[in-house]
């Protein structure tokens, strides 16, 4: 089945339309220990509704399933209009599918990006596992990156949604800097929880 045909069709953007972004919190270099991954979910960019809470392998291979897991079974569901990552690896190297993401949660998937992914050198970084290339299969699976003039350019992948509508969500969200709010506020909480404090910037 063509992807095209799964995206999601926006009528129109509502104002508070319910957003969870998805950040990783601090962790050692290389650990393979569980990593803390935060959730916050928002109407757009200004009012917090809730906060959830899963935990990843470092350099593992279960964030896909970990996410999908935590957005399938929390009471928010059905509510969420769009799940915002920051970036696809979490934890180290446990690279997210956002296209299993998407059709698993049948929520449209958004990934924001300060950069442009230097993939020569994500390759290359991950040519030290021995599944490199199955990892490799779902940075590819992400799909083009989109480069958006926010309040400075960020860039984004989707999965699931209208490189248009996902502009004007991620526009729409970005109330306190050029990264939307639902992803600001995750990491800060999940720096937070673990450092016992945080700096306040994605």
């Amino acid at each position: 089945m063509n992807e095209i045909n799964l995206n999601k069709k926006f009528r129109n953007i509502k104002q508070e339309i319910r957003i969870l972004g998805v950040d990783d919190a601090p962790f050692p270099v290389h650990t393979t220990q569980p990593v803390m991954v935060i959730g916050t979910v928002f109407r757009a960019g200004e009012w917090l509704d809730g906060v959830l809470r899963t935990y990843i392998t470092g350099d593992g291979r279960d964030a896909t399933l970990k996410i999908v897991n935590m957005v399938n079974q929390t009471r928010h569901k059905d509510q969420l209009g769009v799940i915002m990552l920051d970036g696809i690896t979490f934890g180290g190297f446990n690279v997210l599918n956002i296209r299993e993401l998407f059709q698993s949660t049948e929520i449209p998937v958004i990934v924001v990006m300060r950069k442009y992914p230097n993939f020569e050198k994500i390759k290359k970084a991950l040519k030290r596992f021995i599944d490199w290339e199955k990892r490799w299969n779902d940075i590819l699976d992400a799909g083009e990156v989109y480069q958006i003039k926010n309040k400075e350019d960020i860039y984004i992948q989707i999965s699931g949604i209208s490189r248009e509508d996902a502009e004007k969500i991620v526009k729409l969200s970005s109330t306190r800097s050029a990264i939307p709010e639902p992803i600001r506020v995750a990491h800060i909480i999940a720096a937070g929880v673990i450092k016992g404090e945080s700096k306040g910037s994605a």
